[in-house]
């Protein structure tokens, strides 16, 4: 139903375009009969056509987004890397720039699970993302992000740099897309950490579940009961699997092609500089700007536009 209805607003939107585009053309053609320039319709016309330009190169766009999962939901977490409490402020700023742009651009987030800095900022956060094509859209953010700046964090004031991984992984429709055996599975339950005071959970309600082949876990400590959070957890790490399976077979094909190369930490896909001058430059694409301020602020649109492209 969510497929079909994703197609019926996608087929409505053509329709609107299409039907603006040939009441314009006969507003025109009024224009031309008239031997008086009327500058009023002029700039209307004009400004009709702008609007739909921005349209027809938001739909185009859209045309990018044809792997498998990318109508979907997502799942992103974000991970502090190298640079200590700077890293962990890094992995709250890159948070507070995701969460605005969902909001900028209608999607639903709501945080699943959280682990704190000590000194500031967070060590690691899952947050899942509700909206059309919003795994497609974010897959351009996976990667190593790195931010360059004078820290807030030590008395000299000295130029920092600091990691963060953001990881990307496409929600399942169903049960029936992936299937987990119950004995391949390691579950652990545990208090869930709060603010203290009234907040503090008295149950063992947080949930990590472990697939024992893979080593690869998913957390949840958000929900009020434990069988929520399993739930959860279970959704978050069969995503992952999917993705670490989906990795597989792309490093295979690579290597089989001679054209394998390994990813590590360090090689950044985007660097965001605030010091000693101001540039968001993206690795991959090239694209850069010197609003970082309005980037931070969630404006990242440009940077996954260029980078979806890139890919196609």
């Amino acid at each position: 139903m969510k497929r079909t209805e994703g197609l019926k607003n996608e087929i409505e939107d053509w329709n609107k375009i299409k039907k603006e585009t040939k009441e314009t053309e006969e507003f025109l053609d009024e224009i031309e009969k008239n031997d008086e320039e009327d500058q009023d319709s002029i700039e209307l016309i004009e400004k009709t056509v702008r609007s739909m330009q921005e349209k027809i190169n938001e739909y185009e766009n859209q045309t990018l987004l044809s792997g498998k999962y990318d109508r979907r939901d997502a799942i992103i977490a974000i991970h502090a890397g190298a640079g200590g409490a700077d890293a962990q402020d890094w992995s709250e700023m890159l948070l507070r720039m995701y969460l605005k742009y969902f909001e900028n651009n209608n999607y639903r987030a709501r945080i699943l699970q959280e682990s704190r800095g000590s000194e500031a900022g967070i060590k690691s956060v899952t947050i899942e993302v509700e909206g059309e094509y919003a795994y497609g859209k974010m897959m351009a953010e996976k990667g190593v992000h790195r931010l360059v700046r004078l820290s807030p964090f030590n008395s000299d004031n000295l130029r920092q740099t600091s990691f963060a991984l953001v990881e990307v992984l496409p929600v399942l429709a169903g049960e029936e897309e992936f299937k987990v055996d119950d004995k391949d599975l390691r579950i652990d339950t545990f208090r869930s950490s709060g603010a203290g005071g009234q907040s503090v959970n008295t149950t063992d309600s947080a949930v990590r579940i472990t697939h024992l082949e893979t080593k690869i876990s998913a957390t949840c400590q958000k929900e009020r009961s434990q069988q929520q959070n399993k739930d959860q957890a279970m959704k978050i790490l069969k995503s992952r699997l999917i993705d670490y399976f989906e990795n597989q077979k792309q490093d295979k094909n690579k290597e089989l092609k001679g054209d394998h190369q390994s990813v590590e930490w360090g090689s950044q896909i985007r660097s965001y500089v605030l010091h000693p001058y101001k540039l968001v430059k993206d690795h991959r694409t090239k694209y850069e700007t010197a609003q970082i301020e309005e980037v931070l602020n969630g404006k990242i649109e440009r940077f996954i536009e260029e980078e979806l492209k890139r890919r196609k």
